[in-house]
Formats: C-alpha cells, sequence, structure tokens
C-alpha cells in the first residue's frame, strides 16, 4: 500500500488550496479503520502534526485552528486537507501519515507574499 499524496502548488497569501491522499492498494476495510493524518515539514525544521482524523471521522484536530479542516472519504480510500486564508508560513512539503501505511511522499505547498 502507497500513500499517494497531491493538491500542492503555488498560491498567493490568502488562497486555499485543498490536498488529497489516497491509499493506493488498500482494501477499504483496512482503509475505514485507520486513523489518519496530515504533517508537514517547514524548509530546515522538523516534521511537525498538522491535523488527525480518527477511522470513523468522529474525532479529528487541526492545527492551527480554523485555518486547516481534515476530512476523509473511505469510499475513495482518501484523505483530505482542506487549507483556507493561507499564509507565507505555511509554506512546506504536505504529506499524509497513518499508523497502518506509514508516510506519504509528500506535496510541496508554496504560499508567496
Amino acid at each position: 500500500v502507497q500513500l499517494q499524496a497531491s493538491g500542492g502548488g503555488l498560491v498567493q497569501a490568502g488562497g486555499s488550496l485543498r490536498l488529497s491522499c489516497v491509499a493506493r492498494g488498500s482494501i477499504f476495510s483496512t482503509f475505514s479503520g485507520s486513523d489518519m493524518a496530515w504533517y508537514r515539514q517547514l524548509p530546515g525544521e522538523n516534521r511537525e502534526l498538522v491535523a488527525t482524523i480518527t477511522s470513523g471521522a468522529r474525532n479529528r484536530a487541526e492545527y492551527p485552528k480554523g485555518r486547516f479542516t481534515i476530512s476523509r472519504d473511505n469510499s475513495r480510500k482518501t484523505v483530505y486537507l482542506q487549507m483556507n486564508s493561507l499564509k507565507p508560513e505555511d509554506t512546506a512539503v504536505y504529506y499524509c501519515n497513518s499508523p497502518v501505511f506509514g508516510w506519504g511522499q509528500g506535496t510541496l505547498v508554496t504560499v508567496s507574499s
């Protein structure tokens, strides 16, 4: 199983992006039963947690609150990260992760001022 992230790109400050991460090769029950998360790695920094969502989507948490929203579509074996009001300091490589599947390859988000 491979986590494949996409949706990154160049956006102006104040803009929005939606990242997607699909668990290619996973069966439905394995994906739907797995907690998922998004992390990011800013230039020169360690990887940091951005958002988490439990297997049943009953609990989620986003950092920073209010600008980022995590969601999932188990039928598509995909987790999303909606990012609004982007700031230059959000520039980073964004990774999806799960305890079951490990790390995806990352997608670069660049926010220009």
